[in-house]
């Protein structure tokens, strides 16, 4: 349930939901630990109060000291270092009478030099004493209160009694601990004894820490708020415009998302920013690379097919022996032609795949290329006495980043074109340079014809032949191959005619390690 739920918030609300989850879960131990803060200072209090009780209970049983005003107040006298840390002392006798209270003397040091007799007393009256036990001024709760008559009597008549009991007092922005307990003398109770403290120091302690837990929490809020703002503002608000972005391109929307901001980052997201839009490029000049290819190749495959289906009708109306061998010839002639242009295509495609799992790394091209130069030497010299020369400028090494099979491919590719246009007995030339600047030069000279075109770029478009005295024998791709593999490897290439004699010029440069 709790990840269903997860699963279906974006990332600020997640974010914001597990924060309140924390939130809650620290702020019940943080209240379990306020409740407990109060009885655990209440009890190191208490425990002063009952051993100062019990040390009290053992004097009056050691002076045998009788519950009465007089005795209590000679007792107060005579023993009143027991109660100068102690705000008040107050003794009731068996019957809940007020027999004595330390509130009534004047315990101040300057008077302990002086004369018993010229000590100054408050003597207890009925008035006082009423005012001290009846006065309904003990907070009990839902709005309650009691007297310290009503809490005597109610111990009294427990099962606690014997046991010290104590309760708090909250009054005029007074915190009060009180603690009581029953006074035994030869197994009899002989009365009772109470005694106040003023325990400010526990409800500022108390206060101190629920300010402290308020303000930290505030700051942790407040922290929340910010982070929460950064990462909408900086973080998820860019990748929802990334998200953006690719759903208008994969539904083809018209009305784009502009990451050009996003691009300027030089964070990840900038990194993921360009990335995304150079894969989206790539993708869509992919794509109109396949349109256009599919599109070609649909109109070069119309052409024959034509001239198969004109061959065909005449064919079929014909009687003329002669008449239907040509047509027969054409007809093979057609088929092959449209064999040859899926064939190649079916290359190309394959070549593309392969293409985008070959990693480039650094290799060294001249035992590429005389490899590629031998097996052309083992065909063409005996078939047709054409010799393919190498030649290079005595350099050691020639290295380039690139891809040893695709190499094989634009080295044969070239040397087969060039085979072609070349008449038996003659010499095609394979050269390796390097430049000034460690560029690697790769020429291939022939002594055909040269190019008739002006623009020789356009001999490396796709499906583009100039070869009347052999049309249909060569489906035009050979040289695109080429260009295509050339573009990969991040080279140029350029054709030209050679200066020196009659025939072609393939030139690529390869750019510096």
């Amino acid at each position: 349930m709790f990840n269903d739920t997860l699963k279906n918030l974006s990332i600020l609300k997640k974010f914001l939901f597990i924060n309140l989850i924390f939130f809650t879960i620290i702020g019940l131990f943080t209240f379990v630990y306020i409740k407990n803060v109060q009885p655990n200072l209440i009890k190191k209090k208490s425990s002063n109060h009952i051993e100062v009780i019990n040390n009290t209970i053992d004097n009056i049983t050691r002076l045998n000291v009788k519950f009465v005003e007089e005795d209590i107040r000679s007792f107060l006298f005579s023993t009143r270092f027991l109660f100068q840390n102690l705000d008040r002392v107050i003794f009731f006798d068996n019957e809940l009478n007020l027999v004595g209270d330390t509130d009534t003397l004047d315990l101040d040091p300057r008077s302990f030099s002086t004369r018993l007799d010229t000590v100054e007393l408050e003597i207890l009256n009925e008035k006082k004493t009423k005012e001290i036990t009846e006065k309904k001024n003990i907070d009990i709760g839902n709005d309650y209160a009691v007297s310290l008559n009503d809490v005597l009597i109610n111990y009294a008549g427990s099962k606690k009694v014997g046991i010290p009991f104590t309760f708090t007092q909250e009054e005029f922005n007074k915190f009060k601990l009180i603690t009581i307990k029953n006074v035994m003398q030869n197994g009899k109770n002989i009365g009772y004894l109470a005694i106040t403290e003023n325990a400010n120091d526990i409800k500022a302690a108390i206060d101190e820490r629920k300010s402290f837990i308020i303000r930290t929490a505030i700051a942790v809020g407040i922290v929340i708020v910010i982070f929460s703002f950064v990462l909408n503002r900086y973080f998820l608000k860019p990748i929802k415009n990334l998200v953006s972005y690719t759903k208008t391109i994969k539904n083809k929307n018209p009305k784009t998302t502009n990451i050009d901001i996003l691009k300027l980052r030089n964070d990840e997201l900038g990194l993921l920013s360009n990335s995304l839009d150079d894969m989206t490029l790539e993708l869509q000049k992919r794509i109109s690379h396949a349109e256009n290819f599919s599109t070609d190749l649909v109109h070069e495959i119309r052409n024959p097919l034509a001239s198969l289906k004109s061959a065909s009708e005449i064919l079929h109306d014909t009687n003329d022996i002669n008449q239907r061998v040509k047509l027969i010839d054409i007809l093979c002639h057609d088929v092959q032609r449209i064999e040859r242009l899926i064939t190649d295509y079916s290359q190309i495609l394959k070549d593309e795949v392969a293409l985008s799992k070959e990693k480039i790394k650094r290799l060294d091209i001249e035992p590429i290329i005389k490899s590629v130069v031998d097996d052309f030497n083992n065909i063409y010299k005996l078939k047709r006495g054409i010799k393919i020369s190498y030649k290079n400028d005595k350099k050691d090494r020639y290295y380039i980043n690139g891809i040893e099979n695709r190499i094989e491919q634009i080295v044969a590719n070239l040397l087969d074109n060039a085979v072609s246009f070349s008449e038996d007995n003659k010499e095609i030339v394979v050269k390796v340079s390097r430049s000034n600047d460690n560029k690697v030069l790769l020429n291939i000279l022939d002594e055909g014809e040269g190019f008739k075109e002006k623009d020789t770029n356009k001999i490396f478009n796709r499906f583009y032949s100039n070869r009347p005295d052999k049309f249909g024998q060569h489906s035009g791709l050979g040289l695109n191959i080429v260009k295509n593999l050339v573009d990969l490897h991040n080279a140029t290439i350029k054709a030209s005619n050679r200066l020196d004699r009659k025939g072609a010029s393939m030139e690529i440069i390869f750019p510096k390690v």
